[in-house]
């Protein structure tokens, strides 16, 4: 039995439990360790150039999602089409995946570096950003977006990987990039600060550690890969529609998380000044990192969810759904805690400042406090792209990232004397919602699941 055989066969028969381990175990790791890389940036340079420079590393996060947003919609997307195919034994669909993603990589990453290079100044003005924190974002992003093929590429194709069901390998890869920027982050801002270019250092470690994890994933497609080869680079005509529209749900919650967060840093700006930017900046950097386990998790179950619709094996989609869902809750608790019950020392991870860490910490706690139901939510928000339902699963991001929250961050900080408090409930307000919406929109697929069995389709 080849690799191949073996991989479509373990997902289509192990138990729930047993595919939570072997697929999302190494999936959370490779996530948090490529969290892990804006994380450590705001670490180093916040303990070793000073609070102004983690508050430039910390507006410029949002927009640094432009990237996220491109590589998850190519990645998302052809992992999607790439799981289906597996479960159908289509082997013409599978040889077309690889060049279809360098070609779309190709033309979105070099539009995104001529863009934003031109544009970094006026895009950070949209946090509120000004003075010093603004002048050193605008040095530390430009030099992030003369990176974006390396990063795109290096993650979309590490998901290819996760839905071929190669996790191991995939979290091998991703982990020694991110190692790599863990190590030279302190030595490169070291040896930059002595020309007062800190943050500097700080992204040039980034992108080399991109750099070379993009040339690692690409060694292994062309020498290593058994199931999926590179073969002509062209777009697909075929498979654009299907990516596309799967990616775009996934993409949202990146790039609306960009909207989102530029919208909260200055409603933050306006209400509290750069006092509050930093205090919100350091928050929204916790909540950022403890969001990626649980984006680990779904990329384990992105394949099996995938795989086991298109063998037409509806019951173990239920199973696995259900499974996953509560291996994701579980999960989000190893993080929960120790916000709720220790916001403060999480805080000055970030700040040294202890009055402004006291000032923080209330409002760091309610800002945290619905974060418990997001293993659920985006269980559910997989499941509808792993089934290509696009639809019901853009509903959900769009509700979570524009719909309900912008007006609620707009208008929460206006009522009851709430002002900058109002900022820091709106996220948690609007994920209680989507939290009901999104196992509603469950029972409701399990429904059409079963009634798929029953016809037989």
């Amino acid at each position: 039995m080849n690799k191949k055989t073996d991989t479509r066969t373990i997902l289509l028969t192990a138990s729930p439990f047993q595919l939570m381990i072997s697929l999302s175990l190494p999936a959370i790791v490779g996530m948090v360790v490529v969290g892990l890389y804006n994380l450590m940036d705001a670490v180093f340079v916040g303990q070793m150039v000073g609070t102004n420079a983690m508050g430039a590393v910390s507006v410029s996060y949002p927009f640094t999602m432009i990237n996220s947003g491109i590589s998850t919609l190519i990645g998302v997307g052809s992992a999607s089409v790439l799981s289906r195919a597996v479960g159908k034994k289509d082997q013409g669909t599978i040889d077309k995946i690889m060049g279809n993603l360098i070609a779309l990589n190709l033309i979105l990453s070099i539009a995104v570096t001529v863009i934003g290079m031109v544009f970094t100044r006026p895009i950070l003005r949209l946090t509120g950003a000004e003075g010093e924190i603004l002048n050193i974002a605008e040095r530390y992003l430009r030099i992030i977006f003369a990176g974006s093929l390396f990063v795109n590429f290096a993650q979309s194709a590490n998901m290819v990987m996760r839905g071929e069901g190669i996790l191991k390998k995939a979290m091998l890869i991703t982990g020694t990039g991110a190692v790599l920027n863990i190590i030279l982050d302190p030595i490169m801002i070291s040896l930059m600060t002595k020309n007062g270019m800190g943050v500097e250092g700080a992204a040039f470690a980034t992108i080399l550690s991109q750099f070379i994890t993009a040339s690692i994933t690409l060694w292994y497609f062309l020498k290593k890969s058994k199931m999926i080869k590179i073969n002509r680079i062209k777009l697909e005509n075929s498979l654009l529609p299907e990516i596309l529209s799967v990616g775009f749900s996934a993409m949202l919650m990146q790039v609306m998380n960009f909207v989102q967060q530029t919208v909260l840093y200055n409603v933050a700006s306006q209400h509290g000044g750069d006092t509050w930017q930093i205090i919100l900046g350091a928050a929204l950097r916790v909540q950022s990192f403890a969001f990626i386990p649980l984006w680990g998790m779904s990329q384990g179950f992105q394949p099996a969810a995938g795989t086991n619709y298109g063998a037409k094996e509806y019951d173990r989609v239920k199973k696995v759904t259900l499974g996953f869902g509560l291996g994701a809750t579980v999960l989000a608790l190893l993080f929960y805690l120790p916000v709720e019950l220790a916001p403060k020392t999480v805080l000055s991870w970030f700040i040294t400042d202890p009055e402004l860490v006291a000032q923080g910490v209330g409002d760091f706690r309610v800002l945290f406090s619905t974060y418990i139901t997001l293993g659920l939510m985006i269980t559910a928000i997989t499941l509808f792209q792993s089934l290509g339902k696009a639809s019901k699963a853009s509903v959900l991001v769009l509700l979570r990232q524009i719909v309900l929250f912008i007006p609620m961050v707009i208008l929460l900080p206006k009522m009851g004397g709430l002002g900058i408090h109002g900022v820091f409930a709106a996220p948690a307000l609007t994920d209680g919602i989507v939290f009901i919406v999104s196992i509603l929109l469950v029972i409701s697929e399990f429904r059409n699941l079963t009634k798929l069995k029953a016809e037989g389709r």
